[in-house]
């Protein structure tokens, strides 16, 4: 096959094992800066060009588009899907994983365990939506932040307001959750391929940190994940409608609760923690699945 992947770092950790295992798999895998494109939007001739130069065709393409360019990211990836390159995620599907608000909505909607969850507009809203919330500890967040950025933990109901009102200032949206405080700073991801858990990880946040992301100094290892989680998060994928994904997880008294879907995890952490080849189960995934003129799983919603 030829692959494309769209990535504006080649060197990151997860990008360089993508094309290795595409490689050993007798692939061919091609890093286009996703920045770097720009579209021909012509009828029935939908055209993609990269430095200047018309891009050849492509059997699948490999979407590993940051946060921040997610607008144009999915445009360029729309174009790769109208000429019928097969995508380990769809354009559709990334974008409702990227909306906080909507994810959680299509969660929930489909009975996956979330922790409580408030959003709201009005600012004259702000202490009945923290009655709806709960007692404090809250955690409060950015609906556009990612790798623990723009999250808040507020440690009483005044500071929760302060902090609600401080960002509603600024005319930022936010949602509102409660802590799982039996959670200890833990977290599991669950890397989640073709409808199956393929591998797991618990990561811990550092001393005095609530975020357990490795991105804030976490630290990850192998856990074993019960049949409950297992089924959250492929159900929590399915809801995405994502082929390939990391979905994480706390272990609230009440049973594993969903607090982000990701469609581009991280692979450095999880395959040192287990061990596994991640990068090479996906690279399996396009192999039985790409097709021309195949799209990928579509979700409701």
């Amino acid at each position: 096959m030829k692959i494309a992947m769209l990535a504006r770092n080649a060197e990151l950790y997860s990008h360089k094992r993508l094309k290795e295992a595409a490689e050993e798999r007798g692939h061919e895998l091609d890093i286009i800066n996703t920045l770097r494109c720009y579209m021909n939007i012509a009828s029935r001739r939908p055209e993609i060009y990269y430095n200047g130069e018309k891009l050849p065709k492509y059997d699948a393409v490999i979407p590993r588009i940051g946060a921040s360019v997610t607008f144009y990211g999915m445009a360029v990836l729309r174009q790769f899907e109208m000429q019928g390159v097969y995508p380990l995620n769809e354009s559709v599907a990334i974008g409702r994983s990227r909306d906080k608000l909507r994810s959680m909505q299509l969660l929930a909607r489909d009975g996956v365990g979330l922790p409580v969850t408030t959003f709201a507009h009005d600012p004259k809203q702000t202490e009945e939506v923290l009655e709806v919330a709960g007692e404090a500890p809250l955690v409060i967040k950015l609906l556009e932040g990612t790798q623990g950025l723009g999250v808040v933990l507020a440690d009483t109901n005044r500071s929760a307001k302060s902090v609600v009102e401080a960002f509603r200032a600024s005319g930022t949206n936010i949602l509102i959750q409660e802590f799982i405080k039996e959670a200890g700073g833990t977290d599991i991801r669950a890397i989640v391929i073709g409808g199956k858990v393929i591998a797991a990880m618990k990561r811990t946040g550092a001393e005095g940190e609530f975020r357990s992301n490795l991105h804030r100094g976490g630290s990850a290892q192998l856990v074993k994940l019960t049949p409950e989680e297992r089924s959250t998060a492929v159900r929590a994928a399915k809801a995405m409608g994502l082929n390939a994904c990391g979905v994480d997880m706390l272990r609230a008294n009440h049973g594993a609760v969903v607090m982000e879907v990701n469609s581009s995890p991280g692979l450095e952490g999880v395959e040192k923690a287990t061990g596994l080849d991640v990068a090479g189960k996906m690279i399996e995934f396009l192999e039985k699945n790409a097709k021309p003129g195949k799209t990928g799983t579509k979700g409701k919603g």
